[in-house]
């Protein structure tokens, strides 16, 4: 006897509230300096993404990955997983410098480039990287680097 596996994607909106559009880098900022642990900005290196609907309202906010003081681990596998369950067509990939530098290092521009590409494959557009610190950011987009 032969048994085919479904698999069921679920979705549920993660707000019912109206939320303003995200035009600009500041509007992103504004909205995840917000939701991040001011305990810890400071301390250990985070990855969050915010997933966007056409509209570029905010879906959700996804905690990707927490790390050392150095680094994080960023699967966009992951990632993708998230947009294509929630229907996202935009998203915004986020990670603090404990270290206060908003300068983006080199591993920064890498995972940029690919998760760009990636995006791309899957018709969902990267709108921005930005890297926070508690004092202001630094925006992939505002430097032309997406």
């Amino acid at each position: 006897m032969n048994t085919i596996s479904e698999i069921e994607v679920a979705y549920r909106p993660l707000s019912t509230t109206i939320l303003n559009p995200i035009t600009q880098s500041k509007d992103a900022y504004d909205l995840i300096i917000r939701e991040w642990d001011d305990n810890i900005l400071e301390m250990i290196e985070e990855v969050k993404v915010i997933f966007l609907n056409r509209t570029n309202k905010q879906i959700g906010i996804y905690n990707l990955a927490k790390g050392g003081i150095t680094g994080c681990v960023v699967d966009i596998r992951i990632i993708l997983s998230i947009a294509l369950k929630t229907l996202a067509t935009g998203l915004i990939l986020v990670h603090n410098h404990p270290s206060g530098n908003l300068n983006p290092s080199t591993e920064d521009r890498k995972i940029t480039n690919e998760l760009q590409k990636a995006c791309e494959i899957m018709n969902i557009t990267l709108l921005d990287h930005l890297i926070v610190t508690r004092k202001g950011f630094f925006s992939f987009s505002d430097a032309n680097l997406i």
